[in-house]
C-alpha cells in the first residue's frame, strides 16, 4: 500500500508543478455583460460587431481568423507577443499588423476611442 500512496503523491506533486510552470493560475475575472455596458461601452460593442467580429471572437480567447480577445488587457502580453497596453492595440488597429488590415481610415477618432473603452470590458 505505501508505494501506491508514495506515487499517489508525487503524481499529484507533478501535476500541480507543471501546472504553475504552464502559467495556470487563478481564473480570469469574468468579462463585462453586454446588458451592463455604460453607454460608451455600448458603442464600442456596436464598432466591434461592425469592424472586428468576422475575425476576432470577443468573448472567447480561442480564435478565428484573428486571436480571440477576451481577457485582452488582463494578460501582460498581447498574442503576438507585444505589451498588452493601449498604445499597442490601437496602433495595430489603426495600421494594421499582419494578416490584420488597418482600420485607421475607416473609422473616426470617436469611434476608435469607444472601441478601446469596450475592449477593456473584454
Amino acid at each position: 500500500m505505501r508505494p501506491f500512496l508514495l506515487a499517489t503523491a508525487i503524481g499529484i506533486s507533478l501535476t500541480c508543478a507543471l501546472t504553475t510552470l504552464a502559467g495556470c493560475g487563478p481564473p480570469m475575472p469574468p468579462s463585462k455583460p453586454i446588458s451592463e455596458l455604460t453607454p460608451q461601452e455600448a458603442r464600442g460593442y456596436q464598432v466591434f460587431q461592425q469592424s472586428c467580429a468576422r475575425c476576432h471572437h470577443a468573448y472567447s480567447e480561442h480564435g478565428l481568423r484573428g486571436p480571440g480577445l477576451q481577457h485582452l488587457f488582463k494578460h501582460k502580453y498581447l498574442p503576438s507577443g507585444a505589451p498588452a497596453n493601449d498604445d499597442r492595440v490601437s496602433e495595430a488597429f489603426l495600421h494594421g499588423r499582419g494578416m490584420m488590415p488597418a482600420f485607421g481610415n475607416k473609422l473616426d477618432d470617436q469611434q476608435v476611442q469607444d472601441l478601446m473603452v469596450y475592449l477593456h470590458t473584454l
